[in-house]
């Protein structure tokens, strides 16, 4: 009776996911980009817009009433990313009412430019001021709410900020190459998906693995992945190794009449030549759309379970 009553549980929580989803649909392009720039990472942005969604889905029930769900969103989003550089004991930064004269940025191209930098320019608090107010459209009082300071304050920091970017030093992003050992592994591994190999794919595998599908199934066990989201075997796509935002990843295409699509992208950490863990981002359409613009090549929209021509 008791795993009876956890599988009833574990239904539910994916029929209120799936409405969810619906609701917060025309929110999660612009969400995705805030935890980005926020991160100063797309990889960290990622892992940010996840943990977002899952403490947003498991508080829910604890609200009466949210009258404005955006603003919950960013303030979820805002908290968590807060609280984890308090745990890296990084300074979080304080934000003063100084009058200073206004900077603006000339074209968007260069607003974009100031976007990668934020992070690296600037504490924490003060990225997601400049962020939520200057980017995303909240008002003073709004982005003072969620920042937990003063409107007068909100003014005098995007102020200062613009003061700064004006002058700012280019980027400088971090490339990191598979070892010998991982290149051998992840060769296997694409020839196994190109053949539909699936016991030849979980034999790559540790005895303890980590095979999970962001927002999507999490599975633990060799039997698990095998009896679950490869009980129908593998589609047999071509599968090529990239470097997407400075880290390689294997990135499942699949074919169509104009060319290749983006099925999935994955990312595998290898350790003692085996894999230990393998995300796939086959369910996160922000993260995809990100992915594709970055690599230049177009998503495939319509990958069952999966229709993205409907959003």
């Amino acid at each position: 009776m008791g795993e009876q009553k956890v599988n009833q549980v574990i239904e539910l929580s994916r029929e209120f996911q799936k409405e969810f989803e619906t609701v917060i649909a025309d929110l999660g392009d612009g969400l995705w980009k805030y935890c980005r720039y926020l991160t100063g990472s797309p990889w960290d942005g990622e892992d940010l817009y996840q943990e977002t969604m899952l403490k947003t889905m498991g508080s829910l029930y604890q609200r009466w009433h949210v009258t404005n769900l955006k603003s919950y969103l960013y303030r979820i989003a805002t908290n968590t990313w807060i609280d984890h550089c308090r745990r890296e004991k990084r300074n979080l930064g304080t934000l003063s009412e100084d009058d200073l004269p206004t900077a603006d940025f000339s074209d968007h191209l260069e607003l974009e430019e100031a976007l990668e930098q934020l992070f690296y320019l600037f504490t924490p608090k003060q990225t997601a001021v400049f962020l939520l107010k200057e980017i995303f459209q909240f008002n003073a009082d709004e982005v003072a709410s969620i920042i937990k300071t003063t409107p007068t304050a909100v003014y005098a920091a995007t102020r200062r900020m613009k003061n700064k970017l004006k002058d700012m030093p280019e980027g400088n992003r971090s490339k990191t190459e598979p070892t010998e050992s991982e290149h051998q592994v992840i060769q296997t591994y694409l020839k196994a998906i190109a053949d539909g190999d699936v016991e030849g794919l979980l034999e790559l595998f540790s005895d303890q693995p980590h095979y999970e599908a962001s927002l999507g199934f999490l599975e633990t066990t060799k039997d698990e992945i095998r009896n679950g989201s490869l009980q129908f075997g593998l589609p047999g796509h071509k599968a090529k190794q990239y470097i997407l935002w400075g880290r390689p990843v294997i990135v499942v295409l699949s074919e169509s009449e104009n060319g290749p699509l983006i099925h999935d992208i994955q990312y595998q950490e290898i350790e003692n030549g085996k894999i230990v863990m393998s995300r796939s981002y086959f369910f996160r359409r922000e993260f995809i759309f990100a992915a594709s613009k970055e690599l230049g090549i177009p998503p495939q929209l319509n990958k069952p379970p999966v229709n993205w021509e409907k959003a």
